[in-house]
C-alpha cells in the first residue's frame, strides 16, 4: 500500500502564523498613513488581505503539483523571468516609482518581475545542479554556466536599479553552488574580482554612497540620510520588553518612512516589545530549519538542490531585511517575507513555501 503524502506541518504552520501577522501588522503600521493619503484606513490592509488570499491558492497550487514538474518548466520559466526583467525597462510597460523602474502595471495590479526571477533563478540552479552534479567541481562546466544566469538576472535588476536584490540574486547562486560542492577557490576568486565592481556600482550612484555613510553614522546627517535608521533604533527601543501594544506606535505617525514595508519588524519591535519581536524570528529559525531538513533528506538532487534554494532565497532575504532595520547592514529595499506588505513578493514567497510542502510530502522528514 502507498504511502500517505502528508506536508511537513510545522512548515505549513509556520508560514500561515507568520502570513497571519502580517496581515495584522500591515494594518496596524498603515493604518494612520493610508487614511491621510487616501482617506481610507484600511486601503493597504485590503490590498495585503487580497494577496494573502491569492498566495494561500498559489500556495495550496504548489502543494498539489508535483515538484519534479519544475525541472521540466525550468527553460519557459526563465526565459519568461529574463523577458519581464527586460520589459519593465521599457515606458510605459515598466512602472516607475520613487525613481526606480520596478514594477509592471497591468491595471490595478502591479508586479515585480525580479520577484519571479529569484524562484526562476532557484529552479534552473537546481535543474542545473541535478543535471551536472558530477561536474560541481570544474570551473568551465559546473560554475561558469550558472553564475552567468545570474550575473545576467543581476545586471538587468541592477539597472532598474535595484541593488538589494541584485546581491539577493548573487548571494543566493553563491549560497546555492557552495551547499553543492563548488570549489571554494572559484568561490573566492569569483568574489574578489567582483568587489572592486560593487565599489564602483556604489561611488556611482550618490545615493548609494548615503547609505554607506549612514550606516556608518546615522547621526552625521540625522534629518537626512539618517534619519530612517535613527527612527528605527527609537520604534525597537522604545518597545520594550512586552511593547506599547498593538497600534500603539507612534513610530509610525510619519516618523519612520515605509513603516508597513522594508522596516514593519522596527513597529512590531515598538508594539509587541523584545518579546514579540523574539518570537517572530524563532518563526523564521523554524521555517529555516524545516527548510534545510526537506532539503538534506529530499528523495532526488532535484528535490534537494530545490528545497534549499528556496530555503537559502527566504533565509537571506529575511537576514538582510532584519539586518538593515537593526543598523547591522546598510539600507536595502528588501521586504520581510510573509510580512511586508507587497503583493508579488508575498505570492512568489508563498508560492516557493507550497513547493517546500509538496517536497515535504516525498522526504522523509
Amino acid at each position: 500500500m502507498p504511502r500517505k503524502l502528508v506536508p511537513d506541518m510545522w512548515l505549513a504552520g509556520t508560514a500561515i502564523v507568520l502570513l497571519s501577522i502580517g496581515v495584522v501588522m500591515v494594518y496596524s503600521a498603515s493604518a494612520i498613513v493610508a487614511a491621510e493619503r487616501f482617506k481610507d484606513p484600511y486601503f493597504f490592509l485590503k490590498k495585503q488581505a487580497f494577496w494573502a488570499g491569492l498566495s494561500c491558492v498559489a500556495l495550496w497550487a504548489a502543494l498539489r503539483t508535483d515538484y519534479r514538474r519544475l525541472e521540466r518548466w525550468m527553460l519557459p520559466l526563465l526565459i519568461g523571468a529574463a523577458v519581464l526583467l527586460v520589459l519593465v525597462l521599457v515606458p510605459p510597460l515598466g512602472h516607475a516609482i520613487n525613481g526606480t523602474r520596478r514594477w509592471i502595471r497591468l491595471g490595478p495590479v502591479s508586479f515585480q518581475p525580479a520577484e519571479l526571477a529569484k524562484l526562476a533563478l532557484v529552479v534552473f540552479l537546481a535543474a542545473f545542479l541535478a543535471r551536472r552534479h558530477d561536474a560541481r567541481h570544474d570551473f568551465w562546466r559546473g560554475f561558469l554556466p550558472p553564475l552567468g544566469v545570474a550575473g545576467l538576472f543581476a545586471a538587468l535588476v541592477v539597472l532598474q536599479p535595484d541593488l538589494g536584490n541584485c546581491v539577493t540574486l548573487l548571494a543566493l547562486t553563491f549560497s546555492v553552488l557552495y551547499l553543492a560542492g563548488s570549489r571554494l577557490t572559484h568561490l573566492s576568486l569569483v568574489l574578489a574580482a567582483a568587489a572592486p565592481l560593487a565599489v564602483v556600482a556604489v561611488i556611482a550612484a550618490p545615493y548609494r554612497l548615503r547609505r554607506i555613510t549612514a550606516f556608518l553614522d546615522p547621526w552625521q546627517d540625522p534629518r537626512g540620510s539618517g534619519f530612517q535608521m535613527i527612527q528605527s533604533w527609537l520604534a525597537l527601543g522604545s518597545g520594550g520588553l512586552f511593547g506599547r501594544g498593538i497600534g500603539e506606535s507612534r513610530q509610525k505617525l510619519f516618523y519612520l518612512p515605509e513603516a508597513h514595508t522594508d522596516f514593519i519588524f522596527a513597529i512590531i519591535g515598538e508594539e509587541l516589545g523584545f518579546v514579540g519581536a523574539a518570537l517572530v524570528i524563532a518563526l523564521f529559525v523554524v521555517l529555516i530549519w524545516r527548510g534545510l531538513r526537506i532539503g538534506l533528506r529530499a528523495p532526488d538532487p532535484f528535490g534537494a538542490y530545490l528545497a534549499l534554494g528556496i530555503t537559502v532565497l527566504l533565509a537571506t532575504q529575511t537576514f538582510v531585511n532584519l539586518g538593515v532595520v537593526s543598523g547591522l547592514l546598510p539600507t536595502k529595499g528588501l521586504p520581510l517575507p510573509f510580512i511586508s506588505f507587497g503583493g508579488s513578493a508575498l505570492l512568489v514567497t508563498m508560492t516557493s513555501t507550497g513547493v517546500l510542502l509538496n517536497i515535504s510530502q516525498h522526504a522523509n522528514v
